[in-house]
């Protein structure tokens, strides 16, 4: 989840509160990474379109566009209403942790007021990443949404691995637990619905980073669910504990894969470790797109911040932990703040209507530490509330003046 406020403190904290171990560590040794001149000839289970580099497959992305509109115009969700095409409607959700309650009650309550529009592409990071294909489903996976964010402890997050882990192990923690979870949501009927839906032409996107080559990686998670491989599954589910999986507390998710033969391992982590939320590439400019294949169509995007706009201010000790920690903390929480100016000059270059949810200073109750259910189902309430009343989003990003 994202390396925010909540998860600097258990990313830098967390081995603290081991014992020291001198045996029973595991492993670390690992195949030779992917050199970056090569990766551009993964295909991940043979499947085509399973994942695009932000950085590099604007025109690749632009095809996936295109083909998604072919697809909905094929299913019947672009019929003229009212002389236009019905808009279609974004959605992001970034990281955050615990404080993903929020995006979750906020998601909840607007199914409640009626009004939640289907989204056309919907995307996630980290612990947006496991929000993300309940939204993307609809108001109909609301209570399994509710679950996970309301019934979850930090023992069905990780186990703690004992202080060596820190120079011995790939992390403090085994996801193991966390794994476990995603995979008893994402059941097969859950992946022959977001096959059927990606059939429509709807897109659902999830952003991981590949540490060997610090850059980010968009999963096409439609497309692998709709291919059939008898793998698909195993693979969302470490796509998605991999866009969770915070450098350093919780393991990397390794991924095989074979070039002309010879065998080599990608390390995945925390797709936050670069965004906390996307939309679409910058590079890929969907107003001239438009107008260049003559496309007239309303976008509206919505972004969900699962966390505050600022670290709450704190009362530094004067100790290497706690500085360390909320150094990082300010870094992470500005870097989201970032990520909004970046989506927002982006959809406002492109026509596309921007629309912005973050937790307010209306919510006051104590952070209590990591997975507290206790803060979860409080927060996720707060969510739901604003979101049944009809919430207020944001047209700017914070402190932007039109």
């Amino acid at each position: 989840m994202e390396m925010a406020s909540n998860n600097c403190v258990l990313a830098l904290g967390i081995a603290f509160g081991f014992n020291l171990c001198v045996t029973g560590c595991a492993s670390t040794d690992r195949l030779p990474a992917v050199p970056l001149s090569l990766a551009g000839q993964i295909s991940p289970l043979d499947i085509p379109d399973a994942r695009f580099y932000p950085d590099t497959d604007a025109e690749r992305l632009t095809t996936l566009a295109l083909q998604a509109r072919k697809r909905s115009e094929a299913a019947g969700l672009l019929k003229v209403k009212n002389g236009k095409v019905p808009p279609n409607y974004f959605l992001a959700i970034s990281g955050g942790g615990d404080d993903g309650a929020f995006g979750a009650g906020l998601l909840a309550g607007w199914s409640e007021r009626g009004d939640r529009p289907q989204f056309g592409l919907v995307t996630g990071i980290s612990t947006g990443a496991l929000s993300a294909p309940f939204a993307f489903l609809g108001s109909e996976y609301d209570s399994h949404l509710k679950k996970v964010y309301t019934e979850t402890s930090a023992d069905d997050i990780f186990q703690k691995r004992e202080l060596l882990a820190a120079v011995a192990d790939d992390a403090m923690t085994d996801t193991t637990p966390l794994r476990d979870m995603i995979a008893r949501f994402v059941d097969k009927t859950m992946v022959q619905k977001i096959a059927e839906e990606y059939g429509k032409g709807r897109l659902l996107l999830i952003m991981t980073t590949n540490l060997d080559q610090s850059r980010s990686v968009i999963w096409n998670i439609g497309a692998i669910a709709a291919s059939g491989h008898p793998r698909s599954r195993e693979l969302i589910v470490d796509i998605l504990r991999a866009s969770a999986a915070i450098p350093g507390a919780f393991p990397p998710v390794m991924l095989d894969v074979t070039i002309d033969g010879k065998r080599y391992e990608e390390m995945h982590v925390d797709g936050g470790a670069v965004a906390q939320a996307f939309l679409y590439p910058p590079s890929l400019n969907l107003k001239a797109k438009s107008a260049q294949f003559g496309i007239k169509r309303d976008r509206v995007a919505y972004v969900i911040r699962n966390g505050r706009l600022f670290r709450p201010e704190e009362d530094v000790k004067r100790q290497t932990l706690s500085i360390a920690t909320q150094a990082i903390a300010t870094m992470t929480a500005t870097s989201g703040v970032n990520d909004t100016y970046r989506m927002y000059l982006t959809t406002k270059r492109d026509g596309v209507d921007f629309n912005l949810a973050y937790i307010g200073d209306d919510f006051t109750l104590p952070y209590k530490g990591p997975f507290d259910k206790g803060y979860m189902r409080a927060l996720f309430e707060h969510g739901y509330e604003k979101g049944k009343a009809g919430y207020s989003w944001s047209k700017t990003p914070p402190g932007y003046a039109e």
